[in-house]
């Protein structure tokens, strides 16, 4: 049991480690702190339900004699910091037990004046994060992590080498990528208004699909590649992955500010500048090992069974996942939601067979067959 009536001291090293552990910025520069209040309190506490409440609550001495169990009550504290302008731009940084990792969170909630207020959640790895970003901050942040997105993306990287091993030429090239990337824009900016299907069921079975997307088309290219087909196969794929991609906007949506739009435009951007980056290096790459290492349609078949393998474990692995998530019961909501789903699927679908007629691939522009030679 804590010893509540000596326990100044020790109140005063946690306001300490409060300050020195969670930093404050105004325009990039660091806050320092003219008053500091805490005091305990027991974990029935609910002051902290407003702001008003817990800054009372805080001013009021602790009642001599209380019981508080030790790891069962919490430090309370209000810090003020002295700041030039509410319209300067503030940030913040937490920095506390940094080898916990995202295991320790911090949950804010920033009330600027005249404006909704927004929560957060922080952890360690988040760095020094923007309360309120400007629009150029809020774009330059959401592109570089679109990037990083793409390129920690190993699914999305490897789907990305299954639909180009077989093509031939940039036109086909181009075609296919292009398809790949307006799909994706579709569900990613569906899921951003929060038209996707909700639930704990939903991101394990998006996960599942991706990987059964690289499975399919590697085994695809070694059964034999139709362009027309694969046009709007890749379509179909790109908006299960465009959901695959939603997931890494909705966990720093909260840090986008009052620039929720620019956020998302730029998010998509970084996403595509990700992609040519990966393009970049992938297609000179395959070229050199097309030359070099794994030459003719049988080098093409043992790197896609190679890809269809990876791609085959991932898919089990994530369907176990999904096997074990409790599946939600129908509701007229849900129902809905899936409705304009599949519709919005069925009009891609449309399009996309309409593109591929009018890009007319001819039946050589697939596969290249195996060469041979018949002697009289």
């Amino acid at each position: 049991e804590i010893d509540v009536d000596h326990a100044a001291l020790a109140t005063g090293r946690a306001l300490a480690a409060f300050h020195k552990d969670i930093t404050l910025f105004e325009n990039d520069r660091p806050l320092v702190a003219s008053h500091a209040t805490g005091r305990l309190s027991l974990p029935s506490d609910r002051s902290f339900e407003t702001y008003e409440q817990a800054a009372s609550h805080v001013a009021e001495p602790l009642e001599r004699g209380t019981s508080i169990y030790i790891d069962q009550g919490y430090v309370d504290a209000r810090i003020t910091y002295p700041i030039g302008s509410p319209g300067s731009e503030f940030a913040v940084r937490t920095t506390a037990a940094l080898e916990l990792g995202d295991a320790l969170k911090l949950a804010l909630r920033y009330m600027p004046l005249g404006e909704d207020s927004r929560a957060m959640v922080l952890t360690g790895r988040s760095g020094t994060v923007a309360l309120n970003p400007t629009w150029v901050r809020a774009a330059a942040g959401f592109t570089g992590l679109g990037i990083a997105h793409i390129l920690t993306g190993y699914d999305h990287m490897l789907f990305l080498l299954c639909l180009v091993v077989p093509l031939r030429g940039w036109r086909q090239i181009l075609s296919v990528i292009t398809v790949f990337t307006v799909a994706h824009s579709f569900t990613l900016l569906g899921s951003a208004f929060n038209l996707a299907p909700s639930g704990a069921w939903f991101p394990p079975f998006v996960e599942a699909a991706i990987a059964a997307s690289i499975v399919y088309m590697a085994l695809e290219n070694i059964m034999g590649v139709n362009l027309e087909r694969r046009v709007l196969l890749t379509g179909l794929f790109g908006l299960v992955h465009g959901f695959g991609f939603a997931y890494g906007l909705q966990e720093s949506f909260q840090f986008a500010g009052t620039h929720l739009l620019v956020s998302l435009f730029t998010f998509n951007i970084g996403i595509e500048i990700g992609q040519i980056l990966v393009l970049a290096v992938m297609l000179p790459a395959l070229a050199v090992v097309r030359r070099k290492v794994l030459t003719g349609q049988m080098g093409m078949i043992i790197l896609s069974a190679i890809v269809a393998d990876t791609g085959w474990h991932w898919m089990i692995d994530r369907a176990d996942v999904l096997w074990k998530t409790p599946w939600p019961r129908p509701s007229a909501g849900g129902l809905a939601i899936l409705a304009l789903w599949v519709a919005g699927i069925f009009l891609v679908a449309g399009g996309l067979s309409v593109i591929a007629r009018r890009l007319r691939f001819a039946s050589d522009d697939a596969l290249p067959a195996p060469q041979g030679r018949v002697a009289d």
